[in-house]
């Protein structure tokens, strides 16, 4: 070990073992032999593997629980010299088709030699019994690539990326990652999370050779199309909206910006097309598509389901079978359903959406129709299930959805791999991009009945597009809306509140043996203390609910005494505070702790869970995947601290620890991570948001969340500056207007 000015430390020796692995940020536990001394090391580094030699720079540390600690902020790595070093390498599983045993086989015959036999004359290995041509071929290319991305990974580490970014730029662009860096940074922008236009522009200046112009300009414009697609849900974006800061972020005057985006439209980086007498620009993955959407919606109007013939006995048999009475855009939307096979259903809360796709289900069964039901979040799709009897799955399941680890989503279930059904029931459109609607349409079997069924009221989805509403203003696609509010759902305050505040009007407030109560409040601390009395004291002590399973506190943001950040933490300790009977796991600066409530926080379908069967009988169901929005009860932390066994609506989860990254306490939500689930009791504080959230559409979409309660608190001028509030952020799309091509 050696002392540097700069206060560092160095120590150079062989992995021994690995601890721990968080492949989300990299960081690694590990044991290293240096001399004599068995020292343990921490950090975010590549991922290292025993028998590998090390030198690192850093500072040692103690901590209370695992005592001393080196804690590295430097490393280098090389794969070890000598035989006995090989001998741990390659028994450490590091090649597929070699363990222990048969790395001991080939260190016995080949010594200090065996990494140059592996890399420059694999056929040698077929010296010893059990290696064929084959077999020798594929390990050396093996090691070859293993060797290979470690470089590269350190190649792209010395450009300025961490070592999570470099293996996932490494995992998208292979082999050529940091020659094609060098090149052009301005390629890294959008390539994986967190690799901006400013990173790419810091990346740039470090090198020797000035990028050419056009380049950089490129992808200037795409940054700044794609941050808006991603924060604001446009589609598209007028061009005389996107010259001002395009000029601002690359340096150039306004002409200059549109000669600039004929050349990225001559060289396909840009789509432009006309509405009306404007031009708007996008990205080519984009128009594509919403134009596809446009497509498939037409070549569905062309060549429609073949028609039945929907008499109106067939309702009444429905009528008198369920004991339901439909009323007449009830009846309206079942025979469009069945005589036309394409509509959307729309219709706010007590409208009898529900009632209406179990008329339709019911006579597409009478039919002996294959239906499959979807909705695009696991809570949806398991509200669905609830209130039709069927099974429904997210659409990400539906399809078959594939995760590359780069944030690629692809789907088994594609135009070449059509699905399998006489009829989908799509629930919850208002939330699904243009993205994940493409893909399902072109997974949507010729002939296949379609019953979309949403709310256009409710918030638009947090990806690109505005999908629902552009289908319904383009008047091309049968359209049901429902609007009388039956007997039954007028009498909860919730329904007709969510009523008179989408028609911009004051709820009824001062209501008090109802299902919907306002508690007003002077400021934000008072709002953000009620709030927490309610969920952990008053609302279990007066109705004998669980705060964590019944109550659901939604907030209009993330920030703010009143936010989501804020709130969690407060009733983490009062509803789940810390016990030394309870395990926890420290995930950056949040700890999780058994007992807690959790939200996943992106799509994630390879991680694997169990379902017990109903009644206990038979083997469990077993599947992969949780998704953005699914919320779940950590039962466990294990003891070891590497897995988290995470109960999501009964799905069992052993979640590895080293995904904690994805997951975040869900005592309080947004409203907009909210959409498309439903929960018996709902508080929401308003008082302390943003201006821009706090807005109609949100408040709305607040309140229809709530089956058995709402309970709002907060500023009674700021619950009315919301329902004033119409002016809901514009979204540029243009799908309608190709839908009417």
């Amino acid at each position: 070990m050696t002392d540097d000015v700069s206060g560092l430390t160095e120590i150079s020796g062989v992995v021994e073992d690995v601890v721990f692995r968080n492949e989300e940020n990299s960081f690694t536990v590990m044991l290293v032999r240096v001399g004599d001394e068995l020292i343990t090391a921490v950090g975010e580094t590549a991922k290292p593997l025993p028998g590998e030699l090390i030198t690192a720079e850093g500072s040692w540390g103690r901590s209370e629980k695992h005592g001393d600690q080196f804690r590295i902020s430097s490393l280098t790595r090389s794969l070890p010299g000598t035989a006995d070093g090989m001998l741990v390498f390659l028994a450490s599983g590091v090649l597929s088709g070699i363990g222990p045993k048969t790395a001991l086989k080939l260190i016995n015959r080949f010594g200090d030699e065996t990494f140059d036999i592996l890399e420059n004359h694999p056929k040698r290995m077929m010296e010893i019994k059990g290696f064929s041509e084959q077999k020798c071929l594929k390990l050396s290319k093996e090691f070859k690539q293993s060797v290979l991305s470690r470089k590269v990974i350190t190649e792209l580490q010395e450009l300025g990326l961490t070592v999570a970014e470099s293996t996932k730029v490494y995992n998208v662009l292979g082999s050529g990652a940091a020659m094609n860096v060098r090149m052009n940074p301005y390629i890294l922008c959008g390539l994986v999370p967190g690799l901006d236009f400013t990173r790419a522009e810091k990346i740039a200046s470090a090198l020797e050779e000035p990028v050419e112009a056009d380049k950089r300009n490129f992808a200037g414009v795409g940054y700044i199309i794609r941050h808006n697609l991603w924060t604001r849900g446009h589609t598209c974006i007028p061009a005389d909206r996107l010259a001002a800061p395009a000029s601002a972020l690359l340096g150039l005057d306004e002409s200059s910006a549109y000669e600039l985006f004929d050349r990225m439209i001559c060289d396909r980086a840009l789509e432009a097309f006309d509405i009306g007498e404007r031009r708007f620009l996008t990205l080519p993955d984009v128009y594509a598509a919403e134009k596809n959407i446009a497509d498939r919606m037409a070549e569905i109007l062309r060549y429609p389901p073949f028609e039945l013939q929907t008499l109106e006995r067939d309702i009444d048999r429905i009528e008198e079978k369920t004991g339901v009475i439909f009323e007449k855009k009830q009846r309206e939307a079942i025979k469009t359903a069945v005589t036309k096979g394409l509509l959307i259903l729309t219709g706010g809360p007590g409208t009898g959406k529900t009632t209406t796709v179990k008329g339709i289900i019911e006579l597409y069964e009478g039919m002996r129709f294959s239906i499959q039901l979807a909705a695009p979040t696991g809570r949806a799709a398991k509200r669905l299930t609830e209130i039709t009897g069927r099974e429904a799955k997210t659409i990400h399941r539906l399809l078959e959805a594939e995760f590359d680890g780069n944030d690629r989503t692809t789907f088994r279930r594609n135009a070449g791999n059509k699905l399998e059904a006489n009829a989908i029931i799509l629930d919850e459109l208002s939330m699904v991009d243009v993205f994940l609607f493409s893909a399902f349409l072109d997974a949507l079997p010729k002939g296949c009945r379609l019953i979309m069924v949403g709310d256009s009221d409710q918030l638009p989805p947090v990806g690109p597009g505005n999908v629902l509403k552009d289908l319904i203003a383009s008047e091309k696609i049968p359209t049901v809306a429902l609007t009388e509010i039956f007997r039954q759902a007028k009498k909860s305050l919730i329904v007709t509140n969510a009523h008179r505040i989408i028609r911009g009007e004051q709820p009824v407030l001062d209501v008090t043996d109802k299902d919907f109560f306002f508690l007003e409040r002077d400021n934000a601390e008072q709002t953000a203390q009620t709030v927490c009395d309610l969920v952990s004291r008053r609302l279990p002590a007066a109705y004998g609910v669980d705060p964590v399973t019944d109550v659901q506190v939604l907030c209009p943001s993330k920030k703010g005494v009143c936010g989501t950040v804020n709130l969690n933490n407060r009733l983490q300790e009062l509803i789940n505070p810390r016990d030394k009977t309870k395990n926890e796991y420290k995930s950056g600066i949040r700890v999780f702790r058994d007992g807690d409530k959790l939200m996943q926080t992106k799509n994630d379908y390879e991680i694997e869970w169990k379902r017990a069967r109903e009644g206990g009988h038979g083997r469990p169901e077993e599947g992969a995947g949780v998704y953005n929005g699914d919320i779940g009860i950590l039962r466990r932390v294990s003891p070891s601290a590497t897995e988290l066994k995470i109960d999501f609506d009964g799905r069992i989860s052993d979640y590895p620890a080293s995904l904690a990254g994805e997951l975040d306490h869900a005592y309080a939500v947004t409203v907009h991570k909210s959409q498309g689930s439903e929960f018996r009791f709902v508080i929401l504080p308003v008082f302390d948001a943003a201006p821009q959230l706090m807005y109609r559409n949100l408040l709305y979409t607040a309140v229809t969340r709530a089956r058995d309660m709402l309970i709002i608190v907060g500023s009674r001028s700021q619950l009315q500056k919301m329902i004033d509030n119409n002016k809901t952020s514009k979204r540029f799309s243009a799908l309608a207007d190709f839908l009417r091509l």
